[in-house]
């Protein structure tokens, strides 16, 4: 299919954790998060915002259909069994060494903070705040195959591509999971690039063997790239520490490039903007672009 380069680029976005806000309309946080993706992908490249039509795929709210938890943003502790369990996979996966007195599920959230900080050369408070923030989240949504939440979340992925028609589809941290699975589940999208950023999709225990459909091969689990997405490209910060693994080649067949570089020399490493108006992103973009 021929595509003129003064056509705008049609791409669905598709956010990680942190995205939630009770106090907006589903429709003004997607217009608003619209406007910002495109601004952070123009800036990287050098071009006008006007060279892109996005979509936002704003599924945060499926994951956050409860009552709402009081005093939530003081807790010290994960109070959920399955974010605390996800939480020591992963200090797992980064090395982190385990407490004499502290039991499989019962690593404090301020040690988890505390090790991460120190390793990454992080600000311990922020690191705590974002470690609570993702586990729960990535809880919600990997809580059951079949949960309500899970399911929700994935069809409102779905039916923006579906609505959009995008030539892209750019997901982010945890929508790196909602997208995967989106497209899974519905081979009738066609979609030419998949671009996942900052993925934990290769997260042993915590997030790859949760996926489904579940990664399988005669040879071992491995994930495969969703028919419908014609093309799939994966960057991660070497630093990024919910990008663990970084490359995702090892664990998922049909991967064209697996990019590991840096994005930012701080924690933002892991933030969207900085993944979006990177260099390697830009190039990834360029020729759908014709630039």
């Amino acid at each position: 299919m021929t595509h003129l380069a003064s056509q705008p680029l049609r791409i669905v976005a598709v956010h990680g954790v942190g995205y939630h806000d009770r106090r907006a309309v589903t429709e003004e946080v997607r217009a608003t998060q619209r406007t910002h993706w495109t601004r952070y992908l123009a800036s990287g490249m050098g071009l006008h915002t006007n060279r892109f039509d996005l979509d936002f795929a704003y599924y945060a709210a499926a994951l956050h259909t409860g009552p709402i938890e009081q005093g939530a943003s003081g807790m010290e502790e994960l109070d959920d069994p399955l974010a605390k369990e996800l939480m020591t996979a992963w200090l797992e996966e980064l090395g982190a060494p385990r407490p004499v007195s502290q039991g499989a599920l019962t690593l404090p959230l301020r040690y988890a903070a505390s090790w991460v900080a120190e390793k990454f050369s992080l600000d311990g408070r922020l690191t705590q705040l974002f470690i609570r923030l993702f586990f729960h989240e990535v809880a919600r949504y990997l809580r059951t195959d079949d949960d309500p939440a899970r399911l929700a979340a994935r069809e409102e992925v779905a039916i923006r591509i579906a609505e959009h028609r995008p030539r892209v589809v750019i997901a982010h941290s945890l929508g790196t999971v909602v997208a995967y699975e989106a497209l899974h589940a519905h081979p009738e999208l066609n979609v030419e690039l998949l671009l996942t950023l900052g993925s934990p999709l290769a997260m042993p225990r915590a997030v790859f063997d949760r996926l489904t459909p579940r990664p399988t091969s005669p040879s071992g689990p491995l994930g495969a790239r969703p028919t419908s997405a014609a093309r799939w490209v994966n960057i991660a910060d070497p630093g990024d520490p919910v990008a663990i693994p970084p490359s995702l080649a090892r664990f998922f067949t049909g991967i064209a490039l697996d990019l590991t570089t840096p994005i930012d020399a701080t924690f933002g490493f892991h933030h969207a903007k900085n993944y979006l108006s990177c260099a390697a992103t830009a190039a990834t973009l360029g020729p759908y672009l014709g630039a």
